[in-house]
Parts: C-alpha cells; structure tokens; sequence
C-alpha cells in the first residue's frame, strides 16, 4: 500500500502546483464586459403633492425625513383589525400565487448555486475489468486452446478544472446573482400585491355591509311610511297617488338591498381565494362600527421608492442581470483553458493491479478557442447590449410608474379629505331637512311627493358619505403599496459573500 499512497501523492502534488499556478493567473485575470452601474433617473427631492401634507384636511398620512423607517412589514396591523389580521397570516401561510413565486425564488438561488460551482475542479473515478479474446487461426474453440484470452484492471481518477481567466464565469454568477435577487423582489411585489388586494376586498366587503345596515334601516322607514300613508288614505287625508308613490320608493330600497347580495359573495370568495380556501368554506361577517379615524402612513421622499418598492428593485436587479450577461458573451471571444490530470492503475493480472508498474498517469493544459463562427459571437453580444438597454428602459419606465402612483394617492388622499368635510356637512343638513319634512308631512302640511324627495336626497347623502369613507380607506391601502409595504429591500441572496 505504501507504493499506492506514493503514486497518489505523486499525482496531486503535481496537480496542486498547476492548480496554485493557475488560481494565480484565474485572479489575476479582469473580468470581460462593463461593470455594473444602476441606469440614473431624475426623481426629485420631494413629492410634488409635498405641500398638501401640511394642510388639515388630512389626517391619513405623515411625512418623514429619509432616515426614519419607512412601514412595518406587518402594515395592515395599523388599522386594528383582528380579522384583518388572522387573514393575512392565512394568506401567507397558504397562499398558491405566493406559494410558487417562493418556488421560482428557490430555483432561481439553486441555479446561482449550480453557476459557483464552475469555479472549482470536477473529480472523477471509475473502476472497471474487461476479459477479451482474439482468434490465433486454426480450428479449435475456446476450450481448444485456438484463441487468446486477456484480463484488464483499471483503477482511474480524473480532475478537470476550467481556469476563469476571462471572468466568463464570474460574470455569469454575477447574472445569476441579480436573478436570485429579483426573484426575491417578485416574491415580496407578489406579497404585497396579494396582500393589498386581500386588504381593499375586505374594506369594500365591510362597505357593503355597512351600505347594506344603511338600506335595511331605510327599507324599514319606508315601511313605516307606507303604513302611515295607507292610514291617512283610510282618514281621507290622503290621497292614493301617495301610497302608489310610497310603495314604488319601498320596492326600489329592497332591491338596491338585494343587489348588493351577489356583490358581497364575490368578495367573500375572493377573500376565501385568496387565503387558500374554497369558497364554499369560506364565510366573513365583519364588525358594523370600523374605525372612522384612518391610520397615518408616512410618506418619505422619492429615492427611497428606488429601494422600498420590491418591483422597482426587481427591475433594477434585471438590469444587473443583462449587464452581467455582455460580459458572458463577450467572453466568448478568448480561448478556454483547462487543467485536467488523470491517474491510476493498469494491468492485465489482478495480483498486480496495484502495483508501481502498473501505474500511470498525465497531466497537462487545453487550449480552445472558435476561429470562425459565421458572426454568431458578434451577434450574441449585440444581442446582449440589446437586453441591456431593454431592461435599463424597463427598470427607468418603473421608477417613473411608481412616482406617478404615490403621487396619484396622494393627491386622491387630500380631495377625499376635503370632499369628506364638504359632505359630512351636507349629510348634517339632508338629516335635518327630512326630520322637519316628516313633521310638515304628518301634520299635513306637504304631499308626500315632497316627503319623498327629501328621503332620497337624505338616503343618496348617506351613501355618498359611506362610499367616501371606503374610498379614503382603500386609498390608505393604496399608498401604502405604491410606498413598497414594509418591504427589506436590504436583503440580497448573497449575504455574506
């Protein structure tokens, strides 16, 4: 055993010397290709709505310096809701959508993994025996002694390694890094995403509810109405036009009632979906007295858009990504070198299998480069830029999409606060005007035409001010997604390296 533990020391010192040699010339090797530099992009010191903050009419958002923390992650926790609350631990818990954009992110990270491990050598082994034989001429079969038999042992290791002189490598693991990190940042634009949508459905589920408490109590003054009409009609105080009038506003209250069923089950299966439930298991009965007072959501400036907002940072790793790729392709223009050694043991006789003269072994380096290609490399690396400048473009037209919907929300934030204190003042006056209408009526002082006017000004004042209370509600939400939720944008699949 002592010839074999010097014939396998002989092997990988040599094999060490070249690889020391080549790790040398690997580093000393630059990179093909540009390095990266994130595409700029003027987006202001400030929201242009900037000045709206200070008024106040609003109450729903808050401005603060760029060093302060933007949200939470857990952010629809601001506005209290235990129900809200359990629903997003569901959806993150089970989830489809969610599900496979964490499976692509795992792939993406594997194939990362696949990528790095071009940088070191592949060994190899292989064992076999082969028995032969060969005519001699003349008769005679096996057993007649007419031909030649012959036994081979061998015992092989190999190791081959391709020397990343021209950063072919390098580059493509720096491609394949910024792909992991934009899969990270779909995963979280997908979690925002579905977590917003379960936030607005479940706002506009309990606006339904509320609208739907609001129609109950008007169908029951109708009701009231009719009766009290039929009555004076019975005194001879009124006359049937007045009933026919009462019971054609009765029926139209009951059937806006009812149209508003098949609007809330297609919420409530929506909110089942997206929890990762069927419908049919699925049911939601939500509290009648949500909080009036919206949370305040602080607002930042615009560059911080270009870190919080995980489709903004998606993009920007993309870009990475193409520019990581020229470097690849144009690497394609320098030869290939690689180290590669074998050794082992030969013979034709089992008792000498391992043994000094049945050693053998070779070692040495390869050249290989593409002499002519018919322009397929040229066209790989304007292929290349071309993606490049695809994803820059890309990565410009998202930063600018999410300065256009902050601003958006927040100018929609400062009218539906102001609208707000508009009709909170109209609602005032429509309840005041029908409670002295109903008086006038009852003491027989108007038609009840008259009555019914007023009813409908008063029920339309109602809905307008719950529908501005859901808007200002969903618009909350709707900042807070253009703002980028609570995501870490800090957080790269190559931490620590």
């Amino acid at each position: 055993m002592s010839v074999i533990h010097a014939s396998c020391m002989l092997f990988f010192r040599s094999f060490r010397a070249l690889f020391a040699g080549a790790v040398v010339l690997g580093l000393a090797g630059c990179a093909t290709g540009p390095d990266y530099q994130r595409p700029d992009i003027a987006v202001g010191t400030e929201y242009g709505a900037a000045d709206l903050m200070d008024t106040a009419a609003n109450r729903g958002w808050v401005r603060v310096e760029p060093d302060e923390d933007a949200l939470r992650s857990d952010w629809w926790t601001i506005f209290n809701d235990p129900t809200l609350n359990q629903m997003m631990e569901n959806l993150l818990d089970t989830n489809f959508e969610l599900e496979r954009a964490e499976a692509l992110h795992r792939q993406a990270q594997a194939t990362l993994q696949a990528t790095r491990a071009g940088l070191f050598p592949v060994l190899g082994t292989s064992a076999s025996m082969t028995r032969s034989g060969s005519g001699q001429g003349g008769g005679g079969g096996l057993a007649g002694g007419g031909s030649a038999v012959q036994n081979q042992y061998s015992l092989t290791g190999t190791v081959s390694w391709e020397v990343d002189v021209w950063g072919r490598i390098r580059r493509s693991i720096e491609a394949d890094r910024a792909g992991a990190d934009a899969s990270a940042a779909d995963v979280a634009s997908t979690r925002l995403s579905l977590q917003s949508t379960l936030a607005q459905s479940y706002f506009r589920l309990w606006a339904l509810d509320a609208e739907s408490a609001l129609l109950q109590r008007t169908v029951e003054a109708y009701e009231r109405s009719l009766a009290l009409t039929r009555n004076r009609l019975a005194a001879g105080v009124a006359a049937p036009a007045d009933v026919a009038v009462s019971t054609t506003q009765l029926e139209n209250a009951r059937a806006q009632l009812q149209s508003l069923v098949w609007q809330r089950s297609e919420l409530e299966h929506a909110l089942a979906a997206l929890q990762g439930l069927a419908p049919s298991t699925f049911r939601l009965d939500v509290a009648a007295d949500f909080p009036v007072i919206l949370p305040q959501v602080p607002v930042g400036v615009p560059a911080q858009l270009l870190v919080r907002r995980p489709d903004v940072a998606a993009a920007e790793r993309r870009v990475q990504q193409a520019n990581a790729t020229i470097g690849v392709a144009q690497a394609a223009w320098f030869p290939d070198l690689t180290l590669s050694a074998q050794g082992g043991y030969r013979s034709g006789q089992w008792a000498q299998w391992l043994t000094a003269p049945a050693r053998f072994w070779s070692l040495g380096p390869a050249l290989a480069l593409t002499i002519f290609d018919g322009g397929a490399r040229s066209a790989r690396v304007d292929q290349a830029r071309a993606a490049y400048d695809a994803q820059a473009a890309s990565y410009r037209q998202s930063v600018l999409t999410a300065l256009r919907e902050v601003e958006d929300v927040l100018v929609q934030l400062d009218s539906l606060a102001r609208e707000a204190d508009i009709q909170d003042r109209a609602l005032r006056a429509a309840r005041e005007s029908l409670t002295l209408t109903r008086n006038q009526y009852e003491a027989g002082l108007i038609d009840y035409l008259s009555v019914v006017q007023v009813e409908t000004t008063a029920l339309n004042a109602e809905r307008a001010a719950l529908a501005l209370k859901t808007n200002r509600l969903l618009a909350t939400v709707q900042l807070i997604t253009a703002l980028g939720g609570g995501w870490d944008a800090t957080a790269r699949s190559d931490q620590g390296e």
